[in-house]
Formats: structure tokens, sequence, C-alpha cells
């Protein structure tokens, strides 16, 4: 029903248009109590066995929403809604940039892929931070919080800039994600640089113990796909080094060549972020390789072309705890994480794992013992 929907509506609809007329459809339906519970009931199913601890939280199962689809904190019931275990809003920066001028966002529906580069168009840590305080939750679920640097903002200030974004979002957030990853802010990438990436996530660090002091803010960061590997294991040992609780991996990819794009060329080369199925295989293989260097000293996020209930799974094998999506989301529908939920607890049953956190990193282990 809503590949044909997709098909005779969305796929007309210009992308951003269409995304938040889905925005706002959702938001409605949550707003409506008969409604959501129904909705609930038919795409939140609950399975005992995919319970999930992660960050010292308990989730209902290991599956989130990425950060960028819910920018500014205003549609997390009903995301929760619609199965999504936790939900990861932002990217959210110190000051309220429009971002980059439209058009800017981009379906390659031949490649169930999405390019991006919306500039982190967000209203800015003030306004979320007044959003999430007055916020009364109808579904219990773990809120992220993704943060990144202004785009008028200086390289060499970025630290203000993210201190700045943490002191108004800590309180309001389960879990704390420094992204320095985005290929649509100039410079944002160099942030990734062990030298630079060290003060930064020590200064969030420091700002977020001094904001919340009732209780520990877990901190992330989130990678690009395009990483050379020996700066995916500096990145890997400098979270170790600094203890931090986790890692994203990947964010968008910049790159064209080798992945067997099949959309118009003029398409294909468009400037931004690319996401969704192409981006499969080097989100896994960057995973996989944090994972066998950090096994379980921190958290691991898998994230990048998770299309159905086995690229899910192939993360979890690999190394995450948790799994997140975007862009698939865009393609599957409303009933997509309700599939991946199923998928998951049918895979696990007939696996040789009794819990789901026995499974995590089995399938790299197991490469690293031949």
């Amino acid at each position: 029903m809503y590949k044909l929907f997709f098909r005779l509506v969305f796929k007309r609809m210009d992308p951003e248009r269409a995304h938040y007329a889905a925005f706002r459809w959702i938001r409605l339906a949550a707003r409506v109590p008969v409604l959501r519970t129904f909705v609930a009931a038919a795409l939140a199913p609950r399975f005992k066995e995919l319970r999930t601890e992660a960050l010292g939280l308990r989730m209902h199962g290991p599956f989130g929403l990425a950060a960028g689809f819910d920018k500014n904190a205003v549609a997390i019931d009903g995301m929760a809604m619609l199965g999504f275990d936790h939900i990861e809003i932002g990217t959210v920066t110190g000051e309220p940039p429009p971002g980059n001028p439209k058009k800017r966002l981009f379906r390659l529906v031949a490649d169930r892929a999405l390019i991006n580069r919306m500039g982190f168009n967000n209203e800015g840590s003030a306004a979320v931070a007044a959003r999430r305080a007055a916020r009364n939750p109808v579904f219990r679920t773990t809120v992220g919080v993704n943060i990144g640097k202004t785009k008028v903002v200086p390289e060499a200030e970025a630290a203000a800039d993210y201190v700045k974004s943490t002191e108004a979002l800590a309180g309001h957030a389960d879990y704390l994600v420094v992204n320095v990853s985005s290929p649509n802010t100039p410079g944002l990438r160099n942030l990734q640089a062990t030298e630079s990436l060290r003060p930064l996530l020590t200064a969030v660090r420091e700002a977020a113990d001094r904001t919340v002091t009732t209780r520990r803010v877990p901190l992330l960061v989130k990678i690009a796909p395009d990483l050379a590997d020996e700066d995916v294991d500096a990145v890997a040992d400098l979270a170790v080094e600094l203890g931090l609780d986790g890692i994203i991996a990947t964010n968008t990819t910049i790159a064209r060549e080798g992945l067997g794009l099949k959309s118009a060329p003029d398409l294909v080369g468009e400037t931004g972020g690319l996401s969704g199925a192409p981006l499969k295989e080097r989100s896994l293989e960057v995973l996989s390789r944090l994972y066998a260097r950090v096994g379980d000293r921190i958290t691991l996020v898998g994230v990048g072309g998770v299309e159905n209930a086995e690229d899910a799974w192939q993360r979890i094998l690999a190394g995450a705890t948790l799994v997140q999506g975007y862009s698939a989301f865009i393609y599957e529908g409303p009933f997509y994480a309700r599939a991946i939920h199923k998928g998951l607890a049918a895979r696990l049953a007939t696996s040789p794992y009794a819990t789901l956190a026995e499974a995590v990193g089995a399938e790299t282990r197991k490469k690293a013992a031949l």
C-alpha cells in the first residue's frame, strides 16, 4: 500500500516538501489518543527477546531513528508510535542557521538512496531545549541529541559552539552525540582529526558534567565512512582513551565512484552527502573495524544502508549494540521499524545465540579467530 502511495504521490513531490508533509501527518496522528494507540499497537509490537541495555539505558529494542529526520524535536511521540526504540534528534547547532539554499534534498529512487546538502537547518539549541523542557511524553522512549557546529562559526571556535549546545541540551538528552562528520558544513570533517577531536570531546564532556550533576550523560561521536582505515583506528583509540561511551558509524558519504549507482549522472553528481543502500558495504566495514579495535569497551551504533532486518542483524553480528535507520524509512514507510523488529526476533530465534547481547560482535570475533 505505502509503496503504491510513494510512487503515485511522494515520488512526484519535491523531496523536502514530501518530508514535511509526512512529518505533519505523523505528528497529527500522535496527537489523537485513540488513533495513536491503534497505530502503536499495529506498528510498535514489543518483543521481550529484543530488549536492549546500552549506554546505561534500557530500551524496548536495538533499532532507532537516526539524526536528520527530526531536527527540532517536534515528532518524538510520533516516531515512537511508529516503533523506533530510540529517536536521535538534530543535528542541533548553537545558533539557528537556515541551512543551505533550496533545492537541497534529492531522491535517487533507482538506488534507494538520498543526497542531502541541508546544512544543519534547525531552530538552534535554545529553542530545541525549550521544546524538550515543555514536552509531556505520551510514549516512553530514549532520546538522543545530536549536536554540530554552526556554519558561520570559525573552525577555531568550534569547541565553544559545541559547548553552548551542550549546556543547553545535555539535561534533555538520554545520550549526546558530537557530529563532526557531516559533509555539508565547510571544515566540519576536519574536526575528525584526533588533534582537533581530542580537545573538542574533552570540552563537551566537561560541559555535560558541569551542566548535569545528577547523572552521567553518555557521550558519543559520529564519524564519516570516508575516513581512511588508519583514521578509523585513531578515532577508536581516542574514544577509548577519553572514556567515550560510544561511536556512531557512519554518517553520509561524499563518494560516488565504486558504488554501482544507477541513477542519472546529473542526479548522482549533486553535491552533498549520499545515504541509503549504496552506503551499506562501507558502513559495515567501518563498524567491523571499530569493533575489532575496541571490542566491548564502548558501545557501537551501526547506521548506513540499513534497509531490512537482515541488514540490522549483520550490523549486530559485526559489533553494533544499537542500529539506526533513516533513508530506508522514506522508501519503506510506516511499517519499516515493525518489519525490522519481527525479522530480528526471527533471526535471533534461529541463531546459536541465547540473547541479542550475545550476538553483538560475534561475526567479527569469529573472523579475528581464524
